[in-house]
């Protein structure tokens, strides 16, 4: 198994929303993949060239325009397949460019159509380091979060932030539901794990146990 500290990452903000897409890649073979290309590709395409990476293809946590609507366009350019979210969050795919005319964004960006779904227990690789796939809805309907164990390191999309969790007032969201995949899915992953949330800091699972207002363990009566 390669080392876990071979792993590098970038937060590129992007868009209006300032959605974190991560540049990911191996130091050893500078291989590398997006996570939550959202916009703003030209910039995402010059940041891969001057970090001298070779981009092998795009992960996505779920649907949302501000997490894809870069997707097509950025996979078109490298060659590369788009993989995930899981198939349950295709009608928000199908629907990035009516979405980003709501805001007055009408150009760069496009509708998606992933490569490959996935669902929950599925692995994804990025140059011998393996990534668990974890299906958590709640935010959407076809969440997931990709956790390599090894480099204690998550991303989770919209499900946790620092601080806060992710809204569940959308269509198709579900409070409920959402507090079950951070509780249930993500916590037994361990304190130590790091995650790159959807937009803001980074934190730990540990830390959002210990302070976060809306899922810590005191506030759910879990201490």
């Amino acid at each position: 198994m390669p080392n876990p500290s071979d792993l590098q990452a970038s937060i590129i903000p992007v868009t209006p929303f300032q959605q974190n897409t991560t540049l990911l890649w191996s130091q050893a073979t500078k291989e590398a993949v997006f996570v939550d290309p959202g916009g703003e590709v030209p910039r995402l395409v010059a940041a891969a060239q001057q970090t001298g990476v070779k981009v092998v293809a795009i992960w996505l946590t779920h649907g949302h325009l501000d997490h894809a609507g870069g997707a097509t366009a950025l996979a078109r350019t490298f060659g590369v397949d788009i993989i995930g979210p899981h198939e349950d969050d295709q009608w928000l795919l199908d629907t990035i460019v009516e979405d980003w005319a709501k805001y007055g964004q009408t150009t760069g960006f496009e509708n998606c159509v992933p490569t490959r779904y996935l669902k929950d227990g599925d692995t994804l690789e990025l140059a011998g380091h393996v990534f668990d796939v974890v299906h958590c809805p709640g935010h959407t309907p076809g969440h997931v979060a990709i956790i390599n164990q090894a480099a204690k390191l998550a991303f989770v999309g919209d499900l946790l932030f620092k601080g806060s969790i992710g809204r569940s007032d959308f269509p198709k969201g579900n409070f409920e539901d959402l507090i079950a995949s951070i509780t249930g899915k993500l916590w037994p992953y361990g304190n130590d794990i790091h995650f790159v949330p959807g937009h803001g800091e980074i934190s730990s699972f540990g830390q959002e146990r210990k302070t976060n207002p809306y899922v810590s363990d005191r506030v759910l009566g879990r201490e």
